[in-house]
């Protein structure tokens, strides 16, 4: 079996940027180790592994047990519940039978299991991949993406459904609560009740005794098992699992988030005056001897020799680079995020009202108490964070993506020692061939491309950015990245 051992053998790029000038470690930018390794393999030194049905068969093995998960949360709900003695003076369980749901079980099946499959399946084949792709992109790789985002849409969703379905039948049958309207439905035997009492005592105030559900005399079995279903509620989980992805599902492709200040930002005190690029521009004017402000001037001492003078007109070479990067690099903090459109934020949120709307329908068609509903909404709504986050990053980092496929060293099993599920052994835990670099020609990383042409973007996310070829993460291109210094 292949290990990352192997990576010893493949000589990398930043190996050799080591000179006896230059003794310190540099670490290998995305865009060096992606050149090199396609230059190894336009050399014959990599070759790329075949095998991608493995991938497919690891993927197919996951809806087999979503798919097994689901039977047996059928055959757990099914079964014959446990059911917890009650008394017959109980007011809690005294509520009439309502004949007519609110919301029948294949109503709320349409709306939190098809609708989801609809709508996931609608945004992913007509919004994704979205404005990012550069022209000249082949469309068989556009379609790719689509049914990649569509395949991962459907997965974390049944994953989602099918995993609050097990929990909450299973969690049903175990404890057997009874429901708000099991006297209703029991018919008990009122005149052989000393027959049936198992616990409990009777005082002046009232009969505390509590009795089996062996004094129920309705012939309808079907009927009174459900009666002993009440906790949790499976109509509250199931909403929460199918509508509350569903939101997450549409946040993400929507870029609907709450504004935040992105980790790592370069943010200095100008950043948060009122028109940062002015500051800047008396901070560059005062380094030629012109006036600065008070908050961004120099708390030293004058400098001599052929660095700046405060107080005259000189000014180094390193220190004009200097302020030429902090100029650029710089933009005020309240231009680097927006909120979005209130339309949007609607449109995100009308699935999780709707699983509100259903979850409470069983509280007015006394179906289930309180605590059982919210139990059961709990339930369907960790199992919707959860099985979003699993196959989808996270919305206010991953520009609406999901998780690309499992590498074919570790559709299976990836072992100790090894943090991802996406790389290769061989090619190691630096690189892994995504299917834009398989849509670019070797020669167009060594010559980088012009506007109109795909371009190599380095950063890891597919898409453009600001930082200069000359920094850590540029990007290679054939256009100006955009200004920053704009104040509105």
């Amino acid at each position: 079996m292949p290990d990352d051992s192997e990576d010893l053998l493949i000589p990398p790029a930043h190996a050799r940027s080591i000179s006896p000038s230059h003794t310190g470690y540099t670490p290998p930018t995305s865009t060096t180790l992606m050149m090199d390794n396609l230059r190894h393999t336009r050399a014959g030194g990599l070759k790329r592994k075949r095998g991608g049905w493995v991938v497919v068969v690891s993927y197919v093995f996951d809806w087999v047990i979503i798919a097994v998960a689901g039977v047996i949360g059928y055959i757990f709900g099914a079964k014959t519940p446990n059911k917890r003695p009650f008394s017959l003076y109980d007011p809690n369980i005294s509520f009439p039978f309502t004949v007519k749901e609110t919301v029948p079980v294949w109503l709320a099946t349409c709306i939190s299991v098809i609708a989801p499959i609809f709508f996931i399946a609608v945004i992913s084949l007509i919004f994704v991949p979205g404005a990012t792709v550069p022209r000249g992109t082949p469309k068989a790789l556009i379609w790719k993406r689509k049914l990649w985002e569509l395949h991962i849409g459907w997965l974390g969703l049944a994953l989602s459904i099918a995993s609050a379905w097990l929990i909450t039948n299973g969690m049903k049958n175990l404890y057997g609560k009874p429901r708000p309207d099991l006297l209703s439905r029991c018919q008990p035997d009122l005149a052989n009740v000393a027959k049936y009492i198992v616990g409990g005592y009777a005082n002046t105030s009232m009969n505390g005794h509590l009795v089996s559900a062996n004094i129920c005399m309705n012939p309808d079995k079907a009927k009174l098992d459900d009666g002993f279903r009440s906790y949790p509620s499976g109509h509250s989980s199931s909403a929460a699992a199918g509508l509350i992805y569903l939101s997450l599902f549409i946040a993400s492709k929507f870029a609907i988030t709450i504004p935040f200040l992105a980790s790592g930002t370069n943010v200095d005190a100008a950043s948060f005056s009122a028109f940062p690029s002015r500051t800047r521009h008396n901070t560059a004017m005062s380094a030629m001897g012109g006036p600065e402000s008070y908050e961004m001037a120099p708390r030293g001492p004058a400098s001599s020799g052929g660095g700046r003078t405060y107080t005259g007109g000189s000014i180094g070479a390193a220190e004009e680079k200097r302020l030429a990067r902090h100029t650029r690099a710089v933009a005020a903090v309240r231009l680097q995020a927006a909120a979005p459109p209130l339309y949007l934020l609607l449109i995100c949120i009308i699935p999780w009202f709707a699983s509100i709307f259903i979850a409470s329908s069983r509280w007015f068609d006394f179906r289930h108490h309180g605590f059982d509903i919210l139990f059961g909404y709990l339930i369907g709504l960790i199992c919707a964070f959860f099985s979003f986050r699993y196959y989808h990053l996270p919305i206010s980092q991953g520009a609406g993506w999901a998780w690309g496929p499992r590498s074919r060293d570790k559709a299976f099993w990836a072992g100790v020692g090894s943090y991802s599920y996406s790389t290769d052994h061989n090619v190691g835990e630096y690189y892994r061939a995504g299917d834009e670099e398989e849509a670019l020609s070797p020669d167009s990383l060594d010559h980088g491309s012009s506007y109109g042409h795909p371009v190599v973007r380095a950063n890891g996310t597919g898409l453009e950015s600001n930082v200069g070829p000359d920094q850590p993460g540029g990007i290679i291109t054939g256009r100006k990245p955009p200004s920053l210094d704009v104040d509105q």
